[in-house]
Order: C-alpha cells, then structure tokens, then sequence
C-alpha cells in the first residue's frame, strides 16, 4: 500500500478539475501512455476512462471506474492493468491556507499484486505516486492561474 501526501497550490476545485477531464488521465497517471476514451458520464461512479499503459509497441489496453466522486473532497476509482491486476486509488482533498493538501493512497486489490511482498510494493507505488501527485500539482495550479 502507498500513501502520499502534498501541498498544492490551488483550490481543492482546481484539483478535482482535473480529476474529472478525464483526458488529462494520461498526464499525471504514471505510467499511462493514452487515453483511448473517456465515458460521456465521467467522473461520475460508474463511469469509465479507456486507457492504454506501458511503452509502444507494447501497450495494455484497460480501464479505470470511478467508484466514489464527491467533488471537491473526495474520489475512490479501480484502475485495472490486466493481467499485472487492479488497484483501488483513493484521492481525499483538504483545504490548507491558501491551497490544499491532497492524499492519494494505493493498494493492490486483485491479481498478481496481491502476492508482491508489501514493502516491495510500498517502494514501487511511493516513487510512482510521488510523481503522480507532482504532475497533478503542476496541472492544478496552471489551471489556477488562469
């Protein structure tokens, strides 16, 4: 399991902004080549991005639900990567001066990575979710800043 946390700054709308343009997934999801389509209810629970992970030529094409949307606080999605497995993201929001603190925490919750030794995939999610939030901040305060 990973849990990050970081200071962004911009609103806690700003962030969940981008959360819901589901085409911008591929730009602060690490590890995300492209979106191949974005569900028209998107990010509402339910709903579906159709993405593609890994490097060309050798991409896997699946999805990632959301499962909890309560905007501007709180998101729970599965990302599925078959046959490397599923995940459960949950991205929890809170207002802090004059931005907000976000938490994004990780966790296996079907298929091989059930079986990876958990501080083995605490370092390997720490790093990715590390640079997953950076790449969120950076799209949340440009879009403040406008």
């Amino acid at each position: 399991m990973s849990v990050r946390h970081r200071l962004i700054h911009a609103t806690p709308e700003a962030v969940f902004d981008v959360l819901a343009d589901g085409w911008l997934f591929a730009s602060w999801v690490v590890g995300s080549a492209r979106i191949r389509d974005v569900s028209d209810a998107w990010p509402a629970p339910g709903s579906e991005i159709h993405h593609s992970f890994g490097s060309w030529p050798v991409v896997i094409d699946d999805t990632t639900s959301s499962v909890e949307w309560d905007a501007p606080r709180h998101a729970k999605f599965v990302a599925r990567g078959w046959p490397i497995g599923e995940a459960v993201v949950i991205i929890d929001v809170k207002r802090h001066n004059d931005g907000c603190v976000v938490r994004m925490e990780e966790f296996a919750s079907k298929g091989p990575g059930l079986v990876v030794p958990k501080p083995l995939m605490a370092i390997a999610l720490n790093i990715r979710n590390t640079e997953a939030l950076q790449r969120l901040a950076w799209l949340a305060e440009g879009r403040a800043g406008r």
